[in-house]
Order: structure tokens, then sequence, then C-alpha cells
């Protein structure tokens, strides 16, 4: 950032924040065989900072420090760090940049334990840290190719030994065709990841990784709203697997957009691993949203948390509520406002008008449970909204699959819907409920001996108000129950929480 141009003024804007909430509920242990009342209070400052005012600048952090005090049988209290941060800053003009990210939340540690958040019962969080820093080149050559190089350092920290501490090293580089390409597009792409998992504990499932990729791909527009597709690559990898872990690859796809408002991508292909598919779709009318995403990948729970850290999110007040964009551009500047990073998003539900659990849903921002080893993970969003004046609907669904490398592709499976209702009583109020079907299930050999199913049921009901700008207030009752598999993991559960929200 000191090389930033003073042509360029940088200003910060800090925002203060203290939120507080006082939650009841008849079952804060999630348990069939000891459910305990307790009262759970906590109190929550925290801050915003944005950059302002320069083009080469652009920068956002959340931080939160939430302190919970339990009233039951067994009192106890915590405190939880929560942050969100992204920025981007361009060091020498149209050259040199840097990406950085960071993010401290409380992650589910399994997908069987309690669901509930650590303020409820902390038994089954763990405070995870992650951060990022990438340095990297672009360079044009005239209209004939753009380049990339790009370096990153980046690792996960994890409370209490709940997965591998990792550090992460990697390097990418890319060449593509620039615009003295109209109907044909091409190139050429290299990557590279090491790892260093530190965590004596689950060194047996972990051990160091190499991740190595090279590809070229090709494209061609056979009309305006019509392309074809194709990719061929190598994989190099190293990393305890009971199956290939290298192989060459291809796939062939094709991207179609008939509108502004209508586009669908979609391929198919080969990788060491086996068939591999994806597809993302959107579509938008004046009344109602639709999107549509599926995507394979080799990841690891460091990966996928840095994978989560990084995304860049917009709050706009019209059209589509949040806008996820691949850099710090902004969609709309003239009715969206950021960045905002995935951790502040999921932090700032109940603060933001017109993001609801059914817009994280979409966007495959939910908990996912800390699990060790290389997997291929296999994820399915799909939602739909629709916006009739004060009345909005939404539905959701997820299907997340993790298949083991170590283990013989023996996996871990989350499929879940949501839907949701609201109603704007008042510029001021809205009403809102939401019910989620969530099954969760496991391979005997993930599950200790047998495997697994759980059937999660959440019914939401909830008041918002905002009494000023600055100040903003809400009740929420919660209907949850679980229905397992496994002796004495059955319980039900009900809640109901008040909360202020005070920014200055």
């Amino acid at each position: 950032m000191a090389f930033a141009s003073t042509a360029h003024a940088l200003d910060w804007d800090i925002e203060p924040s203290v939120g507080a909430s006082a939650t009841y509920t008849d079952n804060a242990n999630q348990s069939e065989t000891d459910p305990e009342d307790a009262l759970i209070l906590s109190v929550t400052p925290g801050f915003t900072l944005t950059s302002q005012g320069s083009r080469r600048v652009r920068a956002s952090l959340h931080y939160g420090l939430s302190g919970v005090a339990r009233f039951s049988e067994d009192n106890s209290t915590d405190l939880n760090h929560n942050l969100g941060a992204v920025g981007n800053a361009e060091l020498i003009e149209d050259f040199l940049f840097i990406d950085g990210s960071a993010r401290i939340s409380q992650e589910l540690i399994s997908l069987f334990g309690s669901p509930a958040d650590a303020d409820i019962n902390d038994s089954n969080r763990a405070t995870v840290g992650t951060y990022s820093i990438s340095p990297y080149i672009q360079k044009r050559f005239g209209t004939f190719a753009n380049a990339q190089a790009r370096y990153t350092t980046s690792g996960a920290i994890f409370e209490n030994q709940a997965g591998a501490d990792s550090s992460v090293n990697s390097f990418s580089a890319a060449l593509t065709s620039g615009t003295r390409f109209d109907d044909l597009s091409w190139g050429l792409n290299y990557s590279i990841r090491k790892a260093g998992n530190r965590n004596a504990a689950t060194a047996a499932a972990n051990g160091d990784t190499t991740f190595e990729h090279a590809s070229a791909t090709a494209g061609y527009a056979l009309t305006r709203k019509f392309r074809v597709f194709g990719t061929v690559g190598q994989d190099w990898n190293d990393y305890l697997s009971a199956s290939d872990i290298d192989g060459s690859s291809y796939s062939v796809g094709f991207g179609w957009a008939p509108t502004r408002r209508t586009s669908v991508e979609a391929s198919v292909g080969e990788r060491y691993f086996g068939s591999t598919y994806s597809v993302s779709g959107s579509h938008r009318t004046r009344l109602s949203r639709w999107t549509v995403r599926y995507s394979e990948a080799v990841s690891d729970i460091t990966q996928q948390f840095l994978d989560q850290t990084s995304r860049i999110f917009w709050i706009c007040n019209t059209g589509i509520p949040i806008r996820e964009t691949l850099d710090f551009t902004n969609p709309d500047s003239a009715s969206c406002i950021g960045p905002v990073s995935s951790g502040q998003l999921a932090a700032q539900l109940n603060q933001f008008l017109g993001v609801s659990l059914n817009d994280l849903v979409a966007l495959n921002l939910l908990n996912i449970g800390i699990a060790n080893g290389v997997y291929i993970i296999k994820s399915f969003t799909a939602g739909v909204s629709w916006d009739l004046g004060r009345l909005g609907f939404g539905l959701s669904a997820q299907d997340t699959r993790r298949l083991y490398q170590l283990f013989g592709d023996a996996e871990d499976h989350v499929q879940g819907l949501t839907g949701s209702v609201s109603y704007r009583m008042s510029p001021q109020t809205t009403a809102s409920s939401s019910l989620s079907l969530t099954r969760t299930s496991a391979d005997a050999l993930l599950a200790g001996g047998t495997a697994r199913e759980d059937d999660l049921i959440s019914l939401s009901l909830g008041l918002n108000h905002r009494f000023t700008d600055k100040l903003s207030g809400a009740l929420t009752f919660r209907h949850t129950e679980r229905d397992s598999n496994a002796a004495n993991a059955d319980y039900k559960e009900n809640s109901i929480t008040a909360s202020a929200n005070m920014r200055f």
C-alpha cells in the first residue's frame, strides 16, 4: 500500500458497533438424555473498517469480540473472536498487485455433534483462523495475450487440534488470449500448491501434500449467444491416498447466454479420480431470481476454508441482493456496497436488509464440518427467490459429498432443503420465517464403525424492526429436532432470542 500514488487519496471509514442478545433454550446441550434449560447472554462490540476514495487500494475488515455468559446447571463464560477481511492494492500501476484475506470464526467440528452456534453450546465448535497474502503481476502483450503470475502464502490454525494446522505455499501462472481474438479464445495454465501439516495428532490422516497441474484450453463462439470450449491437462500430485493420485485430464463444454438475464455453462470430462461434471446457471425475471451450481474438485479442509475466506461479495438494494465477484470490481456502483467478506456476511446476516438464510444456502456458505485428509468434494447448490412487493419467498437446496482418498472413497454426505417467507409489515418492520430439512450421513469407516444417518428439522419465526438508521432489533423463535439412527442422538430444542444491534 505504501506504493499507492498520492493522486488517489486514501481514506478509511470506521464504523463502531455493539450487539447484544439474550437467549432462553430448553435444551442447551442438544441432548435426549440430559436436556438442560439455560439463559445465554452475549454482548459483541466490534467495528467495520472500509477503504474510501482510492481506486488503487480497496479493503474491508469487520471484527467482533463476543462475550458470552451461560446461566444453567453448569455456568460458563466464553470470549469468541470473529474476523472477516479482504483487501487488494495496486502497487505499480497496471503491473504489480497484492491481495490479502483473513478470517477467524467458530466452525463446526463434527457433522454429527451439536449443530448449535458457539454462543449456545461450544462443545462442537472450534475457533479456526485462516490467512492469505498473494502478490501477483499482470502484463498485456498488446492485443495478442494477457499474462499473470501469482505467488500465495497462506495457512490455517485450528483450536485444540480439531484439524491439522497448515502452512501453504503456491504459485500459478496463466497466459490467455487478448482482444485480437474475437470468436476464438485460448489459454495456458500452470499451478503448484505445497502444504505442510503441523498437527501431530492428525499426521497419519494428513501428511504433507503437493498438487501440481498444467492445462491448455480453447474455445470458439459459434454465435453471439453460444460457445463451445475444451481443456486438456495433466496432474502430478503427492498425498496419502488408497487410489491413483495423478494422471491426464480433459473436459468439453458449452456456454449459452440467450439474454443478459440468462446464462448457462456446463462441461463433462475425466480426471485421475474419475468422470467430472460442472454446471452453473442463472436466470432473472422482474419478480424472480434463479441460480444453480455444481462442481467437483480435489480439496482438503484448509483449502476449503481458504476458498471461503477469499470470496468477495457485495450487498445490493436492487436486483440480486448478494452478488459475488471474482475481484474487487463493484458490479453496480450505484446500488451495491462492499466489498464484504464471507465471514462478515455470515456474522451480520440479520443486519443486512434482503439477506436471508436461503441466500447463504445458495452461495454455499453453510457449516461444512472440520475433516482431515484429502477428499474429492462434489457440491451442488440451487436457489430461487420471488419478490412480490411486501411479500418474499425463497427456496434453496444443497448437496455436498466428500470422498476421502485415504479411505478408499468413504464419504460423508450433507443434503438440505430450505424454504423461507418474509413479509414487510412497514418500512421498518419485517416478519420472517424459515423451515430447513437436512440429512447428514457418513459411511461406517468415518462414523466410528457404524454407518450414521441424521435428519434435522429446524423452524424459525422472527420479527425484525429498525428503530433508527443505526439501531435495529429482532425477536426470534426456533424449534429444532433431530432423528438419528445412533443411540441417544435424538433431541428436541425450543429457544427464543431477543437481540439488538447499534452502529455508531
